[in-house]
């Protein structure tokens, strides 16, 4: 005797929530099997990556194997002698393909349960309607899709069959059994090679429940499948379209509907219609079937695997012989013929209707945010319809139809670089949402008590009072009793006191009650309550955006699906930097990489660090081509900037005045009067039309537009990593300002030519003029670029990339160039102390190093105060110790030429009172030459020798007091009162032990000491490393040392 069977005890929402949740996860993991494809019996080779491939699966040794199993699955002899190879490698095997056989087994596992349930639906005669029991038919119509999805998906698994056969072969080498599931498994890839051949036939009972489900569709695809003229005339997503009802909430029965995504409802139409392919004769179900595939060609599997769908559906209807179906087959080409011709232009000029009404309502909700309560329904719809389009572009541009059309696509249709405007209002409501998640929280936790509990509790009166229902089901009253009780205690006082909420359970009871009304011989049937159905529906939706609002944004608007289409998320990227008016939007790219891991799912855990290093790798990427960008547009307005400001240099002034000058001269000869005046300054700035836009024009607003890019979030989540974009964007300016001090010298080691200390210090302030302008286009502290970046050019090496800096180079060629050719050239270059400056006064007519170089247009006061001020106390103290270095190894040769020379200064110091012995020891000494072999003409005296070192020494002392006055001069203008205190403690502080710190200090500072601190740590150091005579009578060497100096 059959029982009954009790609705409640199928607990179909249960096993509806959980297969589709486990579908899902199947699909993640048969499409990674599929992405990393190891055998391909059609093209003879191994399609896997090499670092995720088993070994044994490479070796060529194997092929015969592999094309016997794939030509005798599934009904393989184990003893066959082709197959004994596999037993040495069985382990291996089996540990190695594991998790892809257990993946079908689970698929076969999962088919089981949807085609157990799905028969439970049929029994229990479930009726669907997606405005009505909105949870069950969805979730009933996405178990279908899935799993038709998933069985196509499976049957693209080229190798499926060598695998599977593989690891039974080495299981049963293993354990001397076959596995128990594989005899099942051999038959469901058998029967499912052609996957809608075997569907179809499954189908058969189960469209008694199918065709109502899509007929319910009829209610809402066609209303959400509209055209952009259309969605512009009724006034979809617009917010100003009824100004009177802007603080209403939108009317509407069937709320969760409104953002139904039109790429479900489409593959939910293509897909059943496939497997009912008999209905297609009624007009609602045809008219939905047309409509579906006129919108594209292209329908999505799992990510970025698709279906060619018409080619698809003729194929599957051509191989069913005997249902006549040639008129279908017409009409299908028919329909992909339109598809082909219309539907580009229909979701081009789509966008284009989604780049404006996604923009107002961005605008409207930024300035009032309070009517995200009230209208938060437009965002969800603009949310959903904004992502299906992005879908729809992503798929279709990626899978271009076969060559065999006549039908010439348009490549402007595909290409959308306006596409980023759209990606960014949608970040931007989505942004919004989350900023203002209290004020939602607030409105719809009053509006669920003070409304949607009324209202509900008025209807389950009606219920209880209606006359043609004996008695309320136990069951369906103890729900609608919870149901009413959970929302009518809410308060805003919970809100405020920031408290969890958590509708999981309502929404749970709700969608069970569904399942209980929907069936035949309810005790309470929903179709005859429908407004109790469609008010329930309305607080589900209330109730998520209390306390599931980050869900539904994702539910809305997850752009996770551009990590599988890479290639066109980076061109979509370079075409936007490319495109100036897009730059502003060019931040939604490092934005969207954060959705890369809602792709996902626990089934499928090994994925999750790829796409997770993908996700990072790629978010760096952009924000480091995004600072790219924006440092070239700085560097570009900082060239100009430096080209005005050279113009106004004291050099150029000297055309001006002589061409004044000559205005006053009277020239009778017209024809030899110069050409017209060269352009003076400032002239650039003058412009009779402001729509002309300069060079400059362009750079700056180029400039504001990526600034905003940069300025507009502050931290962008990616997988537990946070991504500073202003960070981002000040390290490479710190490190593009660092070079540019540097190659703004224009120093050239070869030819030793180098730009002059004020003209760079000229072009260093226009540069740090323009950065100064950066505040007022993003939020960065540019004093802290200034105090990392110009303080490391005060010392040799900078802490970037241990390249030499200005200090280096400056020092470098003061003394390796100008000073050695003011001691080698002695005569020509002088110091002049009226001048403060070396001073060319001869030239050489046969020396060319001289003709370009001028010693007081490098070494003069002005030029050392520029060069005090670039690299400031701490480089002038390397310069000090790198000159003193200098003086103290022409000391240090002194000293050698006393000793060389002790014998005769002896001598020389005991007989000053006998001229003659006198004469003759000085002929001794000025005649001893030094050790020169080979050339007689360049040998020098000793006398000579000391004479030229004592001059190097003076010229190297002299330009260390200018450097030092120059110095004092920069320090007592930039900091007067401090350098008071140091003249302070200089003048005051006794003659004692410190007095050595205090030198120090007043040496740094500029100011001259009796002894010089940097002077005497050379000559320590010099000491310390000198010649043992020296160190064994330093007195003795000191006192012939005078005597020479005295000669």
């Amino acid at each position: 005797m059959s029982r009954a069977m009790v609705p409640s005890q199928q607990k179909l929402a249960e096993k509806l929530t959980i297969l589709n949740d486990r579908g899902r996860g199947m699909l993640t993991r048969i499409y990674n099997i599929k992405k990393m494809s190891i055998y391909s019996p059609n093209k003879k080779k191994m399609l896997t990556k090499t670092d995720s491939k088993p070994a044994f699966l490479s070796d060529k040794s194997l092929d015969s194997v592999f094309k016997y199993l794939h030509k005798k699955f599934p009904n393989i002899d184990n003893h066959a002698g082709a197959l004994q190879v596999i037993n040495n490698i069985k382990q291996d095997v089996v540990k190695s393909l594991s998790l892809y056989y257990f993946t079908f087994v689970d698929i076969m596992d999962f088919k089981d349960h949807v085609v157990d349930l799905l028969t439970t639906i049929d029994a229990c005669q479930v009726h669907m309607d997606v405005t009505l029991n909105y949870d069950l038919t969805v979730n009933y119509l996405n178990l279908i899709s899935t799993y038709v999805s998933l069985m196509i998906l499976m049957s693209r698994v080229e190798d499926r069959r060598v695998v599977l056969s593989l690891y039974n072969v080495a299981y049963e080498y293993l354990n001397a059994s076959s596995d128990p599931s594989f005899p099942r498994l051999g038959q469901m890839v058998i029967d499912y090679d052609i996957p809608l051949r075997k569907l179809s036939e499954e189908f058969v009972p189960h469209s008694r429940v199918v065709v109502p489900a899509l007929l319910s569709l009829h209610k809402i695809y066609p209303k959400r499948n509209l055209p952009a003229d259309q969605m512009r005339a009724t006034g979809m997503l617009s917010l100003l379209a009824e100004p009177l009802k802007i603080m209403n909430v939108p009317n509407t029965d069937m709320v969760q509907c409104e953002y139904l995504s039109l790429d479900s409802m489409e593959k939910w139409i293509i897909f059943s219609m496939m497997l009912c392919h008999t209905y297609l004769q009624e007009a609602q179900l045809w008219d939905l079937w047309k409509t579906a595939l006129q919108s594209g060609y292209i329908v999505q599997l799992c990510r970025d695997e698709v279906l060619h769908i018409h080619s698809y559906i003729n194929t599957f209807f051509e191989s069913l012989k005997g249902h006549n179906l040639h008129k279908r087959i017409t009409e299908v080409k028919d329909l992909q013929h339109q598809a082909l011709q219309s539907s580009p232009a229909i979701h081009r000029e789509r966008r284009k209707f989604l780049r404006s009404a996604l923009k107002e309502l961005a605008l409207i909700f930024t300035d009032q945010p309070g009517l995200l309560g009230p209208k938060g329904l437009y965002v969800f719809q603009a949310l959903a319809v904004a992502r299906d389009e992005i879908h729809w572009l992503l798929r279709h541009f990626d899978n271009p139809p076969s060559k065999k059309h006549t039908v010439k696509l348009s490549q402007e249709d595909f290409v959308d670089r306006q596409l980023p405007e759209l990606l960014f209002n949608m970040e931007e409501l989505k942004s919004l949402l989350r900023k203002y998640n209290q004020v939602v929280q607030r409105y719809f936790v009053q509006y669920l008590a003070g409304y949607d509990a009324v209202l509900l509790n008025q209807l389950i009166q009606e219920i209880t009072n209606d006359s043609n229902l004996a008695h309320c089901p136990e069951d369906e009253s103890v729900i609608l009793s919870s149901l009413y009780n959970t929302i009518a205690g809410l308060s805003v006082k919970q809100v405020e006191a920031n408290e969890v909420f958590d509708f999981r359970g309502v929404r749970l009871d709700w969608f069970r009650l569904q399942a209980y009304t929907s069936v035949s011989r309810a005790g309470l049937v929903l179709r005859d309550h429908q407004d109790l159905g469609k008010h329930l529906n309305m607080i589900v939706f209330h109730t998520k955006l209390v306390d599931y609002l980050d869900e539904l944004i994702n539910e809305t608007g997850d752009l996770s699906i551009y990590c599988f289409y890479h290639q066109i998320f980076e061109h979509q990227f370079k075409q936007c930097m490319e495109f100036p008016a897009q730059h502003r939007f060019s931040i939604v790219f490092p934005i969207i990489c954060g959705h890369f891991m809602n792709a996902t799912h626990e089934l499928c855990p090994e994925e999750r660090h790829s796409i997770g290093t993908t996700s990072v790798q790629y978010a760096h990427w952009f924000l480091k081509e995004m600072s790219d960008e924006v440092n070239q547009v700085i560097t570009a307005i900082c060239e100009e900037q430096c080209m005005l400001n050279y113009k106004l240099l004291p050099k150029h002034s000297a055309a001006s005045i002589l061409q004044s000058s000559n205005k006053h001269k009277k020239n009778k000869d017209k024809k030899k009067q110069v050409g017209p005046e060269e352009e003076k300054p400032g002239t650039e700035s003058v412009r009779k039309n402001r729509e002309n836009f300069t060079r400059m024009d362009k750079l700056h607003m180029a400039l504001t537009e990526l600034c905003y890019a940069i300025n507009h979030c502050n931290v962008i989540q990616v997988w537990e990593h946070g991504f500073v974009p202003r960070e981002f964007f000040i390290q490479h300016l710190e490190t593009r300002f660092n070079k540019a001090l540097v190659g703004m010298m224009m120093y050239n080691p070869d030819t030793s030519e180098i730009a002059k200390p004020s003209e760079l210090l000229s072009s260093v302030k226009a540069i740090m003029s323009v950065l100064q302008g950066l505040e007022n286009y993003v939020q960065i502290d540019i004093a802290r670029v200034f105090n990392s970046v110009l303080p490391q050019q005060t010392q040799a090496t900078d802490s970037f990339n241990g390249e030499k800096t200005i200090t280096a180079n400056y020092t470098n060629w003061y003394l390796e160039v100008l000073l050695r050719r003011v001691t080698v050239n002695i005569g020509q270059i002088v110091y002049s102390p009226n001048h403060k400056a070396f001073v060319t006064v001869a030239t050489d007519n046969n020396s060319k190093e001289n003709l370009y170089l001028a010693a007081e247009e490098y070494a003069d006061l002005t030029e050392l105060r520029a060069l005090a001020e670039l690299i400031g106390p701490y480089g002038m103290r390397y310069l000090g110790e790198r000159l003193m270095g200098h003086v103290a190894s022409q000391v240090d040769e002194l000293k050698k030429l006393v000793i060389q020379n002790k014998e005769v200064l002896f001598n020389m110091r005991t007989s000053f009172d006998k001229p003659e012995v006198m004469r003759d020891l000085f002929r001794r000494l000025g005649t001893g030459p030094v050790k020169q072999q080979g050339n007689t003409k360049n040998q020098v005296s000793d006398v000579d020798s000391v004479l030229m070192r004592m001059t190097i020494i003076g010229i190297l002392l002299s330009f260390r007091s200018l450097a030092q006055d120059a110095l004092l001069d920069v320090l007592e203008d930039r900091i007067p009162f401090l350098m008071a205190s140091v003249q302070d403690l200089q003048h005051f502080v006794p003659n004692m032990k410190d007095t050595k710190v205090v030198n120090e200090m007043a040496s740094a500072a500029g100011l001259s000491c009796d002894i010089d601190p940097l002077l005497i740590s050379a000559l320590r150091s010099q000491k310390n490393a000198g010649e043992p005579e020296y160190s064994k009578y330093p007195h003795t060497v000191s006192c012939l040392s005078n005597k020479v100096k005295q000669r």
